[in-house]
């Protein structure tokens, strides 16, 4: 059985530590266990023509939220023998579910890897954001020492607002790391907390327009949908307290890419912050790389070397079942073709 893995390359630099297991050259550490086997993988981080080589008698794909392959018909029609796509990752919307269904495809991803790490990464980012830390750091490298510059714009996050839009896996584990800095939190969601839980994270429900209005911190969690498509435009980005700031670990596309950059440039927010990007990975002149007051950093807050062991760990947990013919395991299932 042939298996292409599409991930990021190793890199240009060598940092001296563990081998990074998500990257096209090391595949998830899957080498050994499948070839002992008698299966083949193949790692590429080509999304091209090369792929579609690779991918004409392939049976598995394995793609990877942070170095999206775009799993569309035209694709899906160029890998005939394709019967399992697997995300190394949380969050398939690089893949067309409904075109993957109708050509039985069954599509899985490794549900609740990387959510410890996604929600410590929204933490990291409100701070940077709120204590104004980039240009306080920037002054740092640059020999400079204006205390009054940095300062002018630094706040405190206790008292604030905080507002989680989505409040799934991520939003909730984001909620309960904030609950200790004795911020005042509004959610909305699709689905609404049980009353017991919402205690339990420290959250209050409120309509969108409530928390957008409300907010001095928007989080925004949630997966990306036809329905959260620039779901923060020009008129909600308008909407925000003057001042606030808002972050983005959920996907690029959720926000408008030049509303946004014009509201940080006209400083109605006070800044922005985030890893997704669309497209990815973002162009060398993408506006968000030179708009004013981002803290944004490329799309890794899900790839520490702790998630990156869970990610391999489920991986290899969907492939044995898969290559042993049983069922997959059910919370990673998203479409079952083997159900139609």
């Amino acid at each position: 059985m042939k298996i292409v893995a599409v991930l990021y390359p190793e890199g240009e630099t060598d940092g001296g530590g563990p081998p990074v297991l998500a990257t096209a050259e090391n595949v998830l550490g899957l080498r050994p266990f499948l070839e002992e086997q008698g299966h083949e993988i193949v790692g590429t981080s080509d999304t091209g023509a090369e792929l579609d080589a690779q991918l004409a008698d392939a049976e598995v794909l394995i793609t990877t939220p942070f170095w999206p392959l775009y799993l569309d018909e035209a694709r899906i029609e160029k890998a005939p023998e394709l019967r399992l796509v697997i995300t190394a990752g949380i969050g398939s919307d690089h893949i067309d579910e409904e075109v993957a269904e109708r050509h039985g495809i069954t599509v899985a991803e490794v549900t609740g890897s990387n959510v410890v790490s996604v929600a410590e990464h929204n933490v990291m980012q409100i701070l940077a954001l709120v204590r104004n830390m980039i240009p306080a750091h920037r002054q740092a490298v640059e020999g400079r020492w204006d205390v009054a510059d940095a300062a002018r714009e630094a706040h405190d996050l206790e008292e604030k607002t905080v507002g989680i839009v989505g409040l799934g896996a991520i939003g909730a584990r984001t909620a309960l790391r904030l609950k200790g800095f004795d911020v005042r939190m509004l959610y909305h969601a699709n689905h609404r907390r049980d009353p017991a839980e919402e205690a339990t994270l420290g959250v209050k429900y409120a309509r969108l327009d409530d928390l957008v209005a409300e907010s001095d911190v928007i989080c925004l969690a949630l997966p990306l949908t036809e329905g959260s498509k620039a779901l923060f435009g020009r008129e909600r980005l308008a909407a925000m307290k003057p001042g606030s700031w808002l972050v983005n670990t959920a996907r690029g596309a959720v926000v408008d890419t030049d509303a946004l950059a014009e509201a940080l440039e006209r400083g109605h927010l006070a800044g922005y912050a985030g890893d997704t990007w669309y497209p990815q990975p973002a162009p060398s002149d993408h506006p968000w790389r030179t708009m004013p007051r981002h803290a944004m950093t490329i799309h890794y807050s899900g790839m520490t070397v702790e998630a990156q062991q869970r990610i391999a760990a489920g991986v290899k947990e969907i492939l044995q079942a898969y290559l042993a013919g049983r069922a997959l395991p059910e919370d990673y299932v998203l479409v079952d073709a083997s159900a139609a």
